[in-house]
């Protein structure tokens, strides 16, 4: 027995290995996204948070850029390889709760093939690391489960509190993970027991530098996250149509059909033990009902639903071992067993090979034109050109993908600075005042509104060239590079972020807020 276990562990490493050494080539091959140039900016002034998310993120491509360089390979190389330790405790968690190392295999694949995982982890976002921690969360709680043992908690309160290092969706474990507790009456004991409390205080440790940020800034990370997305504003439901669609694509099809069939089975109690079926349906259900909820006012993004994959991946394998059903069920079965991995396969070779050559849909946009940086090399040679002949000492952009990506692709010494949204920069030291004070090179966000401060705040803009970003024929947007000269007063709109506003405007009333100088702290 034990070498059949040895042997199907084997298995399953290698062709986990097999399908990180593929993300690790498409890796090297794509264009960061501007998202990714974002986090890469972070990377290089590391804190304890940031505006729109906790740290993990930009600690992830730290350590990459460590590795690889400033290079999308760089960028991105740790995030992929985590997923090894994430299929570890996927394939752990399985085969605790369900004792079968063939269904064990079988979840820690087929979440490997899900766009979710397979893209998840090679774009590099919050959603990456995030992935992993819920995979430790639910290995954690099946070891729990398993042993018996309180010091377990400990590791949990620890997967918990990396997981919201990652991304303040986090915070749905808790529920979740009381849900399981309530439910199982075996494990009602936790309740009273001190290694869960003193587990929370291991994760609130773990959490603890986004919590200190967050309180040096008015909590605004938070407040966006929180309290500005969960407000809500009309009723919308056209959103809740996308959940599906959307879900149906990132889980690949096939794996969602089994998710969905695995779902069913354990909600009617035909596989698993309590433990295990209550355990997969909180951490699943918890998730998505509040996500449909705000699917009624909203959009939700697709890689919201992130955390849920570990439990997806472990509810479509419980599909695939069933064999108590009818014979269509187990043709709908067999069929999705044999064609999933090839599919997921298949769909990650696609969606890598149009966005870096739009070959696919006859070089016609698509979803990925916009986000994926495709030409940003040959677009920033173009600006490198022009600044260096009009002697402009630093490059400003009005959104924070185009300085992200100016960044980026120009030469490392070369000033780049968002013109407004100061409190996404709020880590990094402001550009020295004699950057400021010369020529400089406005680069326009393409389909924007040139904004009013280029002829309120400077004597002379000069608009100099409009040059193209292309993937291969097909030219995806138009930058109109300007010359501003004559700088009347401070270049950079200190205006507090609006979620700032909006909380101290509401709830306390004392007017304006502005930024400082320094863009540490805000005064009223």
């Amino acid at each position: 027995m034990q070498t059949e276990e040895t042997r199907i562990a084997r298995n399953t490493a290698l062709a986990v290995l097999a399908l990180v050494a593929l993300r690790l080539v498409a890796a090297a091959l794509t264009p960061l996204t501007f998202d990714e140039a974002y986090y890469w900016m972070w990377s290089r002034h590391l804190a304890g948070g940031y505006y729109d998310h906790p740290p993990m993120v930009a600690l992830v491509i730290r350590a990459g850029t460590m590795i690889g360089g400033d290079t999308a390979f760089g960028v991105r190389v740790v995030s992929i390889l985590s997923g090894l330790p994430m299929s570890y405790a996927l394939y752990r968690s399985a085969q605790l709760l369900f004792a079968n190392p063939r269904l064990a295999a079988l979840a820690t694949v087929l979440g490997n093939v899900t766009l979710m995982v397979a893209v998840g982890t090679m774009i590099v976002t919050p959603d990456a690391p995030l992935l992993v921690a819920s995979s430790f969360v639910l290995f954690f709680l099946a070891k729990l489960a398993d042993s018996g043992r309180g010091a377990w908690w400990l590791a949990v309160g620890a997967a918990v509190g990396a997981a919201g290092l990652s991304k303040y969706s986090a915070m749905f474990f808790g529920p979740a993970i009381l849900i399981w507790l309530v439910l199982i009456p075996d494990l009602r004991r936790w309740l009273r027991s001190p290694w869960t409390y003193v587990g929370g205080v291991v994760g609130i440790a773990v959490l603890s530098p986004v919590l200190i940020w967050n309180a040096q800034h008015q909590w605004v990370s938070i407040l966006k996250q929180t309290v500005g997305r969960a407000r809500v504003e009309g009723f919308r439901p056209v959103f809740v149509l996308e959940l599906i669609p959307t879900q149906f694509v990132f889980a690949t099809p096939l794996v969602f059909i089994l998710a969905a069939m695995g779902l069913w089975l354990l909600a009617r109690r035909r596989a698993g033990t309590a433990r295990a079926r209550v355990l997969i349906n909180s951490m699943f259900w918890t998730i998505v009902v509040y996500f449909a909820w705000h699917a009624l006012h909203a959009r939700v993004e697709a890689n919201w639903f992130a955390p849920v994959y570990p439990a997806l991946a472990l509810a479509a394998a419980v599909a695939g071992w069933h064999s108590e059903a009818g014979a269509r069920w187990l043709r709908l079965r067999d069929f999705c067993l044999r064609w999933a991995v090839p599919l997921g396969v298949a769909m990650f070779v696609a969606v890598t090979v149009q966005a870096n050559t739009g070959i696919l849909s006859g070089y016609r946009r698509d979803a990925t034109v916009r986000t994926v940086g495709v030409g940003w090399p040959e677009l920033a040679r173009g600006i490198e050109e022009i600044r260096r002949a009009q002697g402009a000492s630093c490059v400003l952009a009005s959104d924070y993908g185009t300085t992200s990506w100016l960044a980026f692709y120009l030469p490392a010494d070369v000033c780049v600075v968002q013109q407004g949204q100061r409190i996404r920069w709020v880590n990094s030291p402001e550009p020295a005042p004699e950057l400021l004070a010369g020529k400089l090179l406005y680069v326009d966000a393409p389909g924007a509104t040139r904004p009013p401060f280029l002829e309120q705040g400077f004597e002379r803009v000069t608009e100099l060239a409009r040059l193209p970003r292309k993937r291969g024929p097909l030219v995806i947007e138009i930058y109109a590079i300007s010359l501003l000269e004559g700088a009347k007063g401070d270049v950079l709109d200190r205006s507090p972020p609006p979620e700032l506003s909006r909380w101290r405007l509401s709830v306390r009333g004392r007017g304006r807020i502005a930024l400082s100088r320094k863009g540490a702290c805000w005064r009223r």
